[in-house]
């Protein structure tokens, strides 16, 4: 199993939830948060200037957790539908799962997927 993370502009959450459930991706998790990458105003990088007060950008933070053949497709599918071309579109990244338990049920593993 794997967890996707995806952080992308608040604006494209919507849209990238939309994409998939349209591939009917299910347990999807979305946080509102805040952060700062490596540029201020989205062109100057911040270690150009240390000065710089750095502000939040708002972003959504997305998670899945997915069978390891359902991987590329999430990971494609949430960048095609964030990507706007700009500084900020957000980052995806990958990870293995190596436990898993249903609260509920106690069932364990890829089970509860």
């Amino acid at each position: 199993m794997k967890l996707v993370t995806a952080y992308v502009q608040r604006f494209m959450a919507e849209k990238v939830t939309d994409a998939l459930r349209v591939q009917k991706i299910h347990g999807v998790t979305v946080i509102q948060c805040q952060g700062f990458g490596r540029r201020i105003d989205g062109k100057t990088p911040h270690y150009e200037d240390p000065a710089a007060e750095l502000g939040y950008a708002p972003k959504a933070k997305i998670e899945i957790v997915c069978r390891d053949k359902e991987t590329q497709g999430i990971v494609q599918t949430i960048r095609n539908s964030a990507h706007t071309g700009r500084h900020g579109d957000g980052k995806i990244f990958v990870m293995d799962v190596t436990h898993a338990v249903d609260v509920r049920t106690g069932a364990e593993g890829e089970a509860i997927l």
